[in-house]
């Protein structure tokens, strides 16, 4: 008898086994639906029309939003999991067309010199959660060492920890001993920065160089700076035939190119050769101006971090000089905001983020209104015009049916105390809540 009752329990085991492998095959193979949730939203800022939307419901699916209607009219299924913003203002996640999410802002100048690529890509971490956290969903990180951004970006699209979406540059173009470079060290050591490059065909190489290392974006310096060493701000560095060459091959790539310019003829030359957006524009005059409009040149200017600069520069071990060139041109540069705004200029939202505390981003919204903006068209420059910048309109900058999920919330209504915007209550980045 147990010699017959054996094959039987064996047989009973292999047909339990073969109905559990072809239930796990068919579980395997059934497609996992995203998860839905819906957000009522007291106010909703449509930043294309400019108008508020209010008591409006929100749905999204995965990483999308797939509907937007009317709470009263819209009935909600048992298992969508709604987030209640009903007393808040909801807008599109914010983005900053100019950060530096590896640099420390508490270690400038000499400072600085310690800092490995290795290290400066870990304290970016830190910082991408900082900005995320602030409700900056999407980044532009316009010049980093050792392509620390590069792999900042790519730990954070792999989801090994939270921050935002980042379009990275790697290494600043510009000329020798220019702002760009590395101008801290004596002679003896013969230090230049791996984004110099001098001349047409040079140039021409450093922008393939950066785009085999994963590079989005190209940054270039056109003129000189305030926070380097042994050069003036006004001074043009980069010719227009460089910048031509460098704009030509990057476009040529699928990259834009935005090119660091204080001084009027670097700006306007910038523009003539074709760049993307132009950066600062502290010392923008009237032909700046009318070129910029003409040939739909973004302005990025950093109007906020020069009250950091000023009250915090000797701490943070900012050169004596770079402290002296921000008090000459820092007003300067708030007025021809205004100037820009007035003749016409696209304007989208960049913060510099990087000289001052990862974070504070927001802190630039005051500044924008104070010289000129209302507090929509802030708004408007830090989402839909930022998106349109960076090439990601169809996908980023609004809330529309369609695109990502990219939702803050505030409080308080920024349309009446555009301050608010430094007290993001709510996070969302592609259809994950991040706070």
């Amino acid at each position: 008898m147990y010699k017959n009752k054996a094959p039987n329990f064996v047989r009973t085991i292999l047909i339990s086994s073969l109905c559990l492998s072809s239930n796990f095959l068919h579980a395997a193979d059934a497609p996992v639906l995203p998860e839905t949730m819906a957000i009522k939203a007291g106010r909703v800022l449509d930043v294309e029309t400019g108008k508020v939307l209010r008591d409006q419901l929100i749905v999204i699916e995965g990483e999308r939003i797939t509907a937007i209607s009317p709470v009263a009219t819209t009935a909600i299924p048992s298992h969508v999991k709604v987030i209640d913003l009903s007393r808040s203002t909801v807008l599109p996640g914010l983005i900053d067309a100019h950060t530096h999410l590896t640099s420390n802002p508490h270690q400038h100048g000499y400072s600085s010199l310690g800092t490995s690529g290795v290290r400066a890509a870990l304290y970016g971490v830190r910082a991408a959660r900082d900005t995320l956290n602030a409700g900056f969903t999407t980044v532009r990180d316009v010049g980093s060492e050792s392509f620390a951004d590069v792999a900042l970006r790519d730990a954070i699209n792999d989801g090994d920890f939270p921050g935002p979406r980042i379009l990275a540059s790697g290494y600043a173009l510009g000329i020798k001993g220019g702002h760009c470079d590395n101008n801290l060290l004596p002679a003896e050591y013969n230090e230049v920065a791996k984004g110099v490059a001098d001349g047409p065909w040079a140039a021409r190489s450093k922008v393939r160089e950066m785009a085999k290392y994963g590079a989005d974006v190209i940054k270039i310096c056109a003129t000189g700076g305030v926070l380097s060493k042994g050069n003036s701000p006004g001074a043009q560095q980069y010719t227009l035939e460089e910048m031509q060459a460098i704009v030509q091959e990057a476009h040529k790539l699928g990259r834009k190119v935005a090119a660091h310019a204080h001084g009027a003829s670097g700006i306007s030359d910038a523009i003539r050769a074709g760049v993307d957006s132009v950066e600062h524009s502290s010392l923008i005059d009237e032909e700046g101006i009318k070129l910029a409009k003409q040939h739909g040149t973004w302005l990025v200017m950093d109007i906020y971090n020069d009250d950091y600069i000023l009250s915090e520069g000797e701490k943070a071990g900012f050169l004596p000089e770079s402290l002296a060139k921000e008090k000459e041109i820092g007003q300067k540069q708030r007025d021809n905001f205004r100037a820009a705004l007035k003749g016409g200029a696209r304007m989208a939202f960049g913060s510099d983020a990087g000289v001052y505390p990862h974070g504070d981003n927001g802190k630039q919204f005051y500044y924008m209104v104070k010289y000129g903006m209302t507090p929509m068209q802030a708004i408007q420059a830090a989402t839909i015009n930022a998106a349109d910048l960076l090439g990601l309109k169809d996908k980023l900058g609004s809330i529309k049916v369609g695109k990502l999920a990219d939702i803050i919330a505030v409080d308080a209504d920024p349309l009446v105390d555009v301050t608010s915007l430094t007290k993001v209550s709510f996070v969302m980045k592609n259809g994950k809540v991040y706070k």
